[in-house]
Formats: structure tokens, C-alpha cells, sequence
């Protein structure tokens, strides 16, 4: 599906593998320079293709591009394994730092949520890394922007993630798709719902 925000012309498709290097690529420096992820260390492209082949046994992976190159990325994954949770997920969206404030979140993410509706997952869930005070690796942007796409705050994990020698708190935001019946009908995998999400 093709996009145009401002200057910025898109399209979203659904992650393969081999995107692994590109999307590898935006979210290194997030790992090097700031705390917008806990993980210390760059995983290795084959780590990171690994990770990719996991989530879409599933869940979408998605990729905003233009003229062949990746800007951004958003997926979901496994909230908790129990079988309880089947119908919650966990989002996450790395955006090319350079390519921020086009569009491509907000549009990444309402694809995302779009595909995830039809799989039948009703809950999305986000863990989302809060400075006590704005520094030189975190902002509190990524709350601020998942309250404008509808997002409402459950709750805070005081002081639980350690990084740069500091103390970082996490914000968890949700969003719900659909109504939470007594009879639920199960969630069905990303692959059998594609093309409803035409990808």
C-alpha cells in the first residue's frame, strides 16, 4: 500500500528475512546511543533475521520503504506465553532517527493495528522506556506519541532498567481493538489474514 505525507511517499509491506542488515541498521544506534531499548549490545544480522522469522510465524512485521529503501519498522510479538494471553500482544516501532516526523509511525502503527485486528487480538500492549528526567539518551517522546494514536497509560515499573549508569523507569500503555467476549474466538495467525490487510 503506497503512502504520501508532506515530502515523504511510502510503502508498507510485510518484513523477510533478508531486511535483516537495513532494519539492523536503524535500530543499531538506538542500542549504541540511547536507552529507547534496554539491550546493551548490537545483535548480530543473523540474530536479527532469526528475530524477524520468529515474530511473523505469527505476528505482522512490518516495513516502511521508498525507492527501495527501509525508513522504519514496526511488529508485534508475544505478550506473556500463557495461553491466557493469547489475545495480547507487545508493539514495537524503530523509525530511521533521520526520518522521524514524517508519518511513518503513525501509518506503520495503524497498519500494524489494522492486521492485528484481524488476526483477532484484542489488546496491545507497550512497554515503553521513561526517563525521571529528559537526558541525552531519552525523552519522553515515545509516550507522548502513543497517547496521540489513542494509547492510555496502566501503569509504571519504577527505576527497572539500567543503562549508561543511570536508572530508567517503564511506562506501560495499552490499546484495545475489540470487545473482550465470554465465548473469544481464537487468534489466528498472521499468515491466514495477509491479504485481508493487503499485504
Amino acid at each position: 500500500m503506497f503512502y504520501a505525507y508532506k515530502s515523504a511517499a511510502f510503502t508498507i509491506r510485510a518484513a523477510v528475512e533478508a531486511d535483516a542488515p537495513a532494519l539492523l541498521a536503524i535500530y543499531a544506534p538506538y542500542v549504541r546511543e540511547t536507552a529507547i531499548t534496554f539491550e546493551y549490545e548490537v545483535p548480530t544480522e543473523a540474530e536479527f533475521a532469526a528475530r524477524i522469522r520468529r515474530v511473523l510465524e505469527r505476528y505482522p512485521y512490518l516495513v516502511a520503504e521508498s525507492d527501495g529503501q527501509i525508513l522504519g519498522y514496526a511488529y508485534a510479538s508475544a505478550f506473556h506465553t500463557r495461553a491466557a494471553y493469547d489475545w495480547a500482544v507487545e508493539s514495537s516501532i524503530y523509525v530511521d532517527r533521520e526520518k522521524k516526523r514524517m508519518g511513518l509511525g503513525r501509518r506503520l502503527y495503524e497498519k500494524l493495528e489494522e492486521c492485528l485486528q484481524a488476526q483477532g487480538v484484542l489488546n496491545v500492549n507497550a512497554s515503553i522506556a521513561y526517563p525521571e528526567q529528559p537526558d541525552e539518551y531519552l525523552t519522553a517522546d515515545s509516550v507522548a506519541f502513543h497517547t496521540r494514536l489513542g494509547y492510555q497509560t496502566a501503569g509504571q515499573l519504577h527505576f527497572c532498567g539500567y543503562k549508561f549508569g543511570r536508572w530508567y523507569h517503564t511506562v506501560l500503555m495499552e490499546k484495545h481493538l475489540g470487545s473482550h467476549l465470554p465465548q473469544q474466538q481464537p487468534v489466528r495467525p498472521f499468515e491466514e489474514i495477509r491479504a485481508r490487510c493487503s499485504l
